[in-house]
């Protein structure tokens, strides 16, 4: 509480100072509960310290014997990194494989040619596909710029716009797919086709055909039909003409041709050829002529060199010819000229309606005949022969008919050779073709690489040195907390000296607290402990794989070798993993009584022993929860003695302020009795 001012008084007696050094003394029990106070909130983040890092310890042992444990992480190792490089997952199998890398996949990426700076986009629909998603968007027109932003906020994910500066005053704008593979090309429609092309992205091309039956050896007899009427010949393959693409079909003649496996394989296929009639004249004509009766020579001679022969009549008569006239053979005229010829030997019209007027296209969507091997063309007409013209198989939609002019990149698969078997894939992430391994394909490699997958010991040995470092820690702080000896401080290095004097703070802090030196002494004896899953076991206790206490060491006694801390030996313990990782890992955590669950191994029993420490409701928080209770009443101590304090404290300053001013009343009146008594002797 302030000193009290009193208008005209001064501290002439210093009541002020003997206030002070009263409420000193009066203190002293208020002091003595805050410096408690501050003792109970020291221990207990003390033991919140401690019990994260026991937690910390805790978590990363039961990673040691959990499903996932860092011992069944697989490593896939390639041989060509730069072509061709995997991940495996923890179920992959040990195995190695050869793999050819013979093309990566891309995504179509195109580019206009250069254009003036200050290109505009009209306005209309500009609409992208990428394989069976549509990117459309309403262009108001403007700048290249602008259009290229527009169309990055429409993209989705799945198409990228960008504006290239070409050359000084000249721009390009690049539009790109974002999938790879064939089957994701970018195709342009509405006013995006017509721009692009305008722009030079794009130019119009036939598709690619694959041209077949232009020699006579691939031309065979059409199938048998029945024959339409007598003396009418049949249709046959015998009189046709072959000239480079072009088979001239005369009246009553026909042919069939194999459809080639490398265009039924094309996806979407189409057979194209021209077919034009020319009018002859009509076969039958000559067939009737040959009905009638036989016409003989006149009576004469005939000589040849001096022999003459005689030609006379006579009296014999040749035998009477039948009265009945055969049937005439009537014209045919028909336009069913092109079929298709089925796998089981059936065939399917296809209608040419038109074919006897004007020259016509034939356009066979192999799609629309499942099962089709060939084509037969028969020519039943008997007065028009036709000529028959590049019979071609090509894929329409290829392209769209359009080709980049500029293209950076086109839309292709992967390819890979895999143990000898060819394989594509639309992207070059490829993980179907490995059981629980994905291949991630970069470029093609120059030679076959081998893929092999093996453990991961470097995983396995990085989660074994965390679990030393957090073990040490652990253990650092039981030790600084047990026991009262400033070279436990000392001792650990790694600390800076902040970090020191910190620890100063809590050095022998919970000495006689039972739980810490308990701790400490079941969390070495498991360390140290033998765990044997089976009597084959190579590896049974820890430092076997070259981590122990460093009292084992025989370089000679210091104390601190016993404070309990782990030591690597890294030689040791790389060689270990690579020979007995599996014995380390049961090391950790096995299945003593084959119910399939982990209940014995290093790492399962520390985990057990720490929980019960840092558990909901474990030692640490009952430690945490009693200290609450005192914190609390040590408060409301602290509240009552200060309430006291200041009580105290105006007492005494109120019963020293009445004294001082007793006192300089009786100062002022032997002031004035003094005075009186000068003036009386002056007045003698």
């Amino acid at each position: 509480m302030a000193g009290i001012s009193i208008p005209g008084v001064t501290d002439k007696y210093k009541t002020n100072d003997t206030v002070e050094k009263l409420m000193q003394i009066e203190r002293i029990p208020l002091t003595r509960e805050q410096k408690t106070l501050e003792n109970y909130k020291s221990e207990q983040e003390t033991w919140r310290s401690l019990s994260r890092k026991v937690t910390s310890l805790r978590d990363n042992v039961k990673t040691l014997y959990s499903f996932e444990n860092p011992f069944n992480n697989k490593l896939a190792e390639s041989t060509q990194e730069y072509a061709i490089t995997a991940e495996a997952t923890r179920k992959a199998s040990y195995d190695s494989f050869k793999i050819d890398v013979i093309q990566t996949a891309t995504a179509d990426r195109f580019l206009t040619s250069e254009l003036p700076e200050d290109t505009k986009v009209p306005a209309g629909t500009y609409t992208y596909k990428i394989s069976d998603k549509t990117i459309s968007m309403r262009w108001k027109g403007g700048s290249l710029q602008d259009f290229s932003t527009a169309l990055n906020k429409r993209g989705n994910n799945l198409l990228k716009s960008r504006v290239i500066g070409a050359s000084k005053g000249k721009k390009t704008l690049a539009i790109e797919s974002l999938k790879t593979g064939e089957e994701n090309k970018l195709s342009f429609e509405d006013d995006a086709k017509s721009f692009a092309e305008s722009t030079g992205m794009i130019v119009k091309i036939k598709p690619k055909s694959i041209t077949f039956a232009n020699s006579r050896s691939e031309l065979l007899a059409p199938p048998p039909i029945e024959l339409e009427q007598n003396r009418l010949p049949q249709v046959s393959a015998n009189s046709l003409s072959v000239i480079q693409d072009k088979i001239t079909v005369p009246a009553r003649g026909g042919f069939q041709t194999k459809i080639p496996d490398s265009i039924k394989t094309i996806p979407n296929a189409h057979i194209q050829f021209s077919i034009e009639k020319k009018e002859i004249q009509d076969i039958t004509q000559e067939i009737n002529k040959q009905s009638q009766k036989p016409e003989l020579p006149d009576s004469g001679t005939a000589t040849f060199k001096d022999v003459t022969i005689i030609n006379s009549p006579v009296d014999a008569m040749l035998p009477l010819q039948p009265t009945e006239k055969p049937e005439p053979v009537t014209p045919i005229t028909t336009s069913d000229i092109v079929f298709a010829v089925m796998a089981d030997g059936s065939e399917k019209i296809i209608q040419t309606p038109d074919i006897l007027i004007e020259k016509k296209l034939i356009d066979i969507k192999l799609s629309d005949y499942p099962n089709i091997q060939a084509i037969a063309v028969r020519n039943r007409n008997t007065g028009y022969s036709f000529t028959v013209s590049s019979i071609s198989g090509f894929n329409p939609n290829q392209n769209l008919g359009f080709t980049p002019q500029h293209p950076i990149s086109t839309a292709q698969d992967a390819i890979i050779k895999y143990e000898g078997i060819t394989i594509k894939r639309p992207d070059n992430d490829i993980d179907d073709i490995i059981p629980e391994v994905t291949l991630h394909v970069h470029e093609k490699t120059d030679k076959t690489a081998t893929l092999s997958i093996k453990p991961d010991v470097e995983a396995a040995k990085e989660a074994l040195i965390t679990f030393v470092g957090k073990y040490n820690q652990a253990m650092a702080e039981l030790n600084i907390l047990s026991q009262n000896k400033p070279e436990l401080i000392e001792e650990l290095d790694y600390l800076s000296n902040d970090e020191k004097e910190e620890l100063k703070e809590k050095l022998g802090m919970f000495t006689a607290d039972s739980s810490i030196s308990s701790l400490k002494s079941n969390m070495q004896l498991i360390a140290s402990a033998k765990y044997a899953p089976s009597e084959s076991a190579q590896v049974t206790m820890l430092n076997q794989i070259g981590i122990a206490t460093n009292a084992t060491s025989y370089s000679g006694y210091t104390p601190s070798k016993l404070r309990g801390y782990l030591e690597i030996d890294e030689k040791k313990l790389d060689s270990e993993l690579e020979k007995n990782l599996d014995d380390i890992k049961n090391l950790f955590g096995f299945d003593s009584d084959g119910d399939l669950i982990i209940d014995s191994g290093l790492g399962y029993r520390m985990d057990k022993q720490l929980t019960a420490y840092v558990q909901s409701g474990g030692i640490f928080a009952m430690k945490t929860s009693s200290l609450d209770g005192k914190i609390k009443s040590s408060e409301q101590k602290i509240s009552k003695l200060e309430d006291q304090m200041q009580s105290k404290e105006a007492e005494l300053r109120n019963k020293y302020g009445q004294m001082e001013g007793t006192l300089n009343n009786l100062e002022s009146q032997q002031n004035s009795i003094q005075n009186f008594s000068n003036s009386f002797r002056r007045g003698q």
